[in-house]
């Protein structure tokens, strides 16, 4: 259908290495979108662009961390002088650190802040301009159900997440005189390395996750795929500033 066609469309996924980045990267790439991977880990970028050009599709990786402003100027030129334009942007590298609220340093408090939504601010502010003289583009921010859900486990994440809500919002205001719609996606229990590691530390938690979901189940990167497409397509034209849960109902659950 041409609504969700991305054929000679640009798309840059940070975190998009692995895990939900890389569930959303396939989708953007099956419906025909050239693919920028950005990660620290050069390894694990390699891999992931092998894995998309694999699908047919035109994909290459820039090794940056999007916490530091000028790496992430030097993204943005990279994009600008490879392809001239950008029409989409992921914003979804992310981590978390599990401890009580009282026991966090400042130094992990700065570390979550940075990576989940400082990352954002720079890579977002570096894609305005090619997306304004591209004619328009789409942003997708990565939040969580945490930022719906009070959760004490994961308190300065939630407060990241949360904040990126915040900032989408205000994104999809300041910039729809340019044409650019600015959405968020709140992933669920999604089934990915982070998310095993938590459960090895925690007996019992895959159960419970899946009991208290609706749906029966954990997400896959690949339940991600299908909403990256529609967000970063014309589909999604007249929607922005957005938040939309993609965790089988668990935020629903009372």
């Amino acid at each position: 259908m041409p609504l969700f066609d991305l054929r000679g469309r640009v798309a840059i996924v940070t975190g998009g290495n692995g895990g939900i980045g890389l569930g959303m990267a396939e989708g953007l790439a099956a419906a025909g979108a050239a693919i920028v991977v950005v990660g620290r880990n050069a390894d694990k970028n390699a891999a992931a662009t092998q894995r998309l050009q694999a699908m047919g599709a035109i994909a290459w990786a820039v090794s940056a961390d999007v916490t530091q402003e000028d790496q992430v100027a030097r993204l943005f030129h990279e994009v600008a002088q490879a392809h001239d334009r950008l029409d989409i942007l992921v914003n979804n590298a992310g981590i978390n650190i599990r401890k009580p609220p009282e026991d966090y340093s400042l130094a992990e408090w700065h570390a979550v802040m940075d990576v989940n939504l400082t990352s954002a601010f720079l890579c977002s502010r570096g894609a305005h301009p090619l997306m304004k003289r591209s004619g328009g583009g789409k942003i997708i921010m990565i939040g969580s159900m945490t930022s719906l859900l009070g959760a004490p486990w994961a308190s300065t994440y939630g407060a990241s997440k949360g904040g990126i809500v915040q900032y989408s919002r205000a994104l999809a205001a300041a910039w729809a005189p340019d044409n650019i719609q600015v959405n968020s996606v709140l992933p669920g229990w999604i089934d990915t390395d982070l998310t095993r590691a938590s459960r090895a530390r925690a007996p019992g938690m895959h159960e419970r996750i899946q009991d208290r979901t609706p749906a029966g189940r954990w997400g896959t990167p690949e339940d991600l795929a299908g909403i990256a497409v529609f967000l970063a397509s014309a589909a999604s034209d007249f929607v922005t500033g957005t938040a939309i849960p993609v965790d089988g109902g668990y935020s629903i659950q009372a």
